[in-house]
């Protein structure tokens, strides 16, 4: 059999894959359809592009679960967050990129390396033999969505992701608005001024619900449903569910001071983060939207110190397929139908660039080793990875399965340790300190195997 590692997309999962199989010794090709077949969401053929958020979220590695994912991807010397890193803004605690350097770099990384080939074109067919994963993310085409339906008789499951919009900064009008990080939050003085804060008074704050429920919104095709993701729903879908709702989530107040008001409290605020090195860029956080265009302007519009805002993105939403991957996928990340043939990213029903690009991570691990001949245990539970994987093979209700993000609530109970929210910061440790002794257990053991 062909020991050639076939990986097709070259998104966030697919090129992490690579870049690890490849280090290991295994010849990789990646069958990208960009340029040739665009989607609707994609600028560039690039690879790793960044479509939605230009954010990894929190990097906190002992007190949050996607944290501790960043730091066991940068102990297995993980492409994508040393290219984050590398291109990484002021973000206050998260980690935050500019995302065409971004993804430049991982392009030109993977397609420098002497093992990695990249071919574009179209994947249309699960192969009958040979070493695959497959990591055509929430974009997988029309043509592979139907051929993995027909190979696993489940009816494809779909939600609905929101695209947030972006605002040119010298849009921006600065006499309102102010820079600060929610809390003050960050080492550096960039960090603690890497948000902007648009103010706003009760009354306007009523005002934008009001024109935000009446809006025109992007209608669903015939058969389609809204099965949104908790963690993107479109600000509307929020607003819907009661007129509070934003402003205990994306526009709540709290810790932060107006710097031309500081002694007036907002009743409700609207962020925006740097979107690239040059800052001249903001997209709108948590602003995921199906409003109409010309409903989104003049909404959007209606934010103090957005009334002249410039757009150099307007939001968007687009369907998001992923498997039911409880019943279809083994703990390998291999299809059970057909053993030679993984799957990783988002389509496992995973959420978000960073959890997408783990399960890439472990999966071009997986096919090396299976290619190499050299034996790899499970990846442990007790990790960030491990998790996860055990969430979308097996620990996941399939019946209601949906796409998640890392956390704790998939992590096993620690014992002797305080329950409830007092003692969640000793717990948060003890899950951490956990999960690196024993991912650092797993990667040792793999490079003993490599050396037998």
């Amino acid at each position: 059999m062909d020991k050639t590692l076939h990986i097709v997309g070259g998104g966030m999962a697919g090129s992490e894959a690579a870049w690890q199989a490849a280090n290991m010794g295994v010849d990789v090709v990646i069958h990208e359809m960009r340029p040739k077949v665009g989607t609707f969401a994609h600028q560039t053929g690039n690879l790793a592009e960044m479509v939605c958020s230009n954010s990894f979220r929190s990097d906190d590695d002992e007190q949050n679960a996607v944290g501790l994912l960043h730091w066991e991807m940068r102990a297995a010397n993980g492409l994508i967050m040393g290219a984050a890193d590398r291109h990484r803004l002021p973000a206050g605690g998260a980690l935050a990129v500019d995302r065409d350097p971004f993804s430049e770099h991982v392009t030109e990384v993977l397609r420098a390396h002497p093992r990695i080939r990249v071919e574009e074109g179209e994947v249309s067919a699960l192969p009958d033999d040979g070493h695959w994963i497959f990591a055509t993310g929430p974009l997988t085409s029309t043509a592979l969505g139907q051929a993995i339906q027909a190979e696993t008789g489940a009816e494809r499951l779909a939600f609905f992701d929101a695209i947030a919009p972006i605002v040119y900064a010298e849009s921006i009008d600065m006499d309102v608005v102010w820079a600060q990080s929610r809390y003050d939050k960050g080492e550096t003085e960039a960090e603690q001024k890497a948000y902007l804060n648009c103010p706003m008074t009760k009354d306007q704050y009523e005002a934008f619900i009001d024109a935000l429920l009446a809006a025109e919104k992007t209608e669903f095709h015939e058969g389609e449903t809204a099965g949104y993701f908790d963690g993107c729903l479109p600000i509307e879908v929020m607003a819907e569910r009661g007129r509070e709702t934003l402003r205990h989530g994306p526009m709540k107040p709290v810790g932060l001071t107006n710097a031309h008001k500081p002694e007036e409290k907002p009743y409700a605020v609207v962020q925006l983060r740097r979107d690239n090195a040059l800052g001249t860029l903001f997209n709108i956080v948590g602003f995921q939207t199906k409003m109409k265009y010309g409903a989104q302007t003049e909404v959007f519009r209606m934010i103090p110190g957005l009334e002249n805002a410039s757009f150099a993105r307007l939001g968007g939403i687009h369907r998001n397929t992923f498997l039911n991957s409880p019943t279809l996928l083994d703990d390998r990340m291999r299809l059970r139908s057909r053993p030679h043939v993984r799957f990783a990213g988002q389509v496992t029903g995973v959420e978000g660039y960073v959890e997408s690009a783990a399960m890439g991570l472990v999966a071009g691990r997986f096919a090396a080793a299976e290619i190499l001949g050299q034996p790899l245990a499970p990846v442990p539970q007790d990790t960030a990875m491990g998790a996860l994987i055990h969430h979308i093979t097996g620990g996941a209700e399939a019946k209601t399965f949906q796409p998640m993000n890392v956390n704790f609530g998939l992590f096993r109970p620690l014992e002797d340790v305080r329950g409830g929210r007092r003692g969640r910061k000793d717990r948060y440790k003890g899950y951490t300190d956990r999960a690196k002794e024993a991912w650092q257990g797993w990667l040792a053991g793999q490079e003993t195997a490599a050396l037998a």
